[in-house]
């Protein structure tokens, strides 16, 4: 069975600093590209960070540029979301999710957090940690 699950969620103070995991299971992530979503009370699932298969490629959302950082690991198994300096903006609740990746594609990701984008979809989603910032 395939599975997704992120952790490292909770209250965190703005100015701070969260490190969220995403671990898979029943499945290695080597020919995947993984994202990270939220989705806030009232929105839209939204994308955040993508990074592909190789780990070559990533993406950001322009709203967290220069403050959240995503990694994997070289055993292929976790994939990591850094926050810093959150914002009461960047509470949500948040997703990582799998989308299988050609070798051609191997240094690009997408973030699409719905259907099929540029041959990138997210079959496999998380159940979502939810990421709260106040002081």
């Amino acid at each position: 069975q395939l599975q997704l699950v992120e952790s490292g969620g909770g209250l965190v103070q703005p100015a701070g600093s969260l490190r969220l995991s995403c671990v898979a299971s029943g499945f290695t992530l080597d020919s995947y590209a993984i994202g990270w979503f939220r989705q806030a009370p009232g929105q839209e699932r939204a994308g955040v960070s993508c990074i592909s298969r190789s780990g070559g490629g990533t993406n950001y959302a322009d709203s967290v540029k220069g403050r959240f950082t995503i990694s994997r690991d070289n055993a292929e198994t976790t994939v990591y979301l850094q926050l810093n300096s959150p914002k009461p903006e960047d509470t949500a609740v948040y997703y990582c999710a799998a989308a299988k990746s050609s070798i051609e594609l191997r240094d690009v990701c997408v973030m699409t957090a719905y259907g099929i984008t540029a041959g990138f979809a997210y079959d496999f989603w998380g159940q979502g940690t939810q990421v709260t910032v106040s002081s």
